[in-house]
């Protein structure tokens, strides 16, 4: 009989992943009561079914994921990341549900194949599962330049970036994202996509930098995750987090911004994709 520990199970950080746990309780709970009417319990169970199927379809249907991609995430789900913010060892609270994943680097990636870029800017590491996917649709003289502030999640991803064929082409800026743009801004530096990932309330200052400065190509590109934060963004402003009105906020003013053009795509927690016009 094996030993090894089992990774932890990610509790659900996405609209989808939240209410199909929200309809597994309502169904276990009208499943217990004969008195219901037959037709409603069986809408319910469909409707669990309907929302409980649609991720692990999506996975079943995506290429898989490179073996560099998948012992990353491994790596990632595995690590004791509370222990490591009480013991001092991170700056800030870590958690394995901030790994991009399967679905959504893989959609990465094709937007690195669909674009042609040959320069890509990630603001927020983390691990560097959404880097190392990029990096390997770019081309071999192609360049990633990813920002974390987090030294330890930094170490875990150049690891990672090591065992791959491609994380050679990954360039870690570490320290806050803010004065890493303005640095990479002062010495001329562009970027084909870019990638944004990092603390939620800065997203707009990001956004802003981006656009008034020459760090994002003229036919460039910038993807935007989190931009359903669980749900948040349209449920009443008074359930919202500090994160969702943050996240809020920043769909708001992308909205009315007449620079860009943008989509909001229902992947997981919400992917946004904006083009300068």
């Amino acid at each position: 009989m094996s030993n090894a520990i089992a990774p932890p199970t990610a509790r659900p950080v996405t609209p989808l992943g939240i209410l199909t746990q929200k309809l597994e309780a309502i169904v276990q709970e009208v499943n217990q009561h004969q008195d219901l009417p037959t037709d409603l319990v069986t809408e319910i169970n469909q409707a669990w079914q309907l929302a409980a199927g649609i991720d692990p379809y999506l996975e079943e249907c995506t290429t898989e994921e490179s073996v560099a991609l998948a012992v990353l995430a491994k790596i990632t789900a595995i690590e004791a990341w509370g222990e490591r913010f009480t013991a001092g060892a991170t700056v800030r609270p870590l958690e394995q549900e901030m790994l991009s994943g399967h679905i959504e680097g893989q959609t990465l990636k094709m937007f690195v194949h669909m674009t042609k870029a040959q320069r890509v800017l990630e603001i927020g590491m983390f691990t560097g599962y959404s880097a190392l996917a990029m990096a390997e649709a770019l081309p071999a003289d192609g360049v990633l330049v990813a920002c974390e502030v987090d030294p330890y999640a930094a170490e875990v991803a150049k690891t990672a970036f090591g065992q791959s064929p491609h994380g050679a082409k990954i360039r870690v800026e570490l320290g806050a994202a803010l004065a890493t743009l303005e640095k990479l801004a002062a010495t001329g530096e562009t970027f084909d996509l870019v990638f944004i990932d990092a603390d939620k309330k800065e997203y707009i200052a990001y956004f802003q930098m981006l656009l008034d400065t020459s760090l994002l190509a003229p036919q460039g590109f910038i993807c935007v995750d989190n931009t359903l934060l669980q749900g948040e963004v349209y449920l009443p402003a008074h359930k919202r987090s500090v994160n969702g009105q943050a996240i809020a906020e920043f769909n708001h003013t992308v909205a009315l911004d007449p620079r860009v053009e943008q989509v909001l795509l229902p992947l997981r927690d919400g992917l946004t994709i904006i083009r300068r016009v």
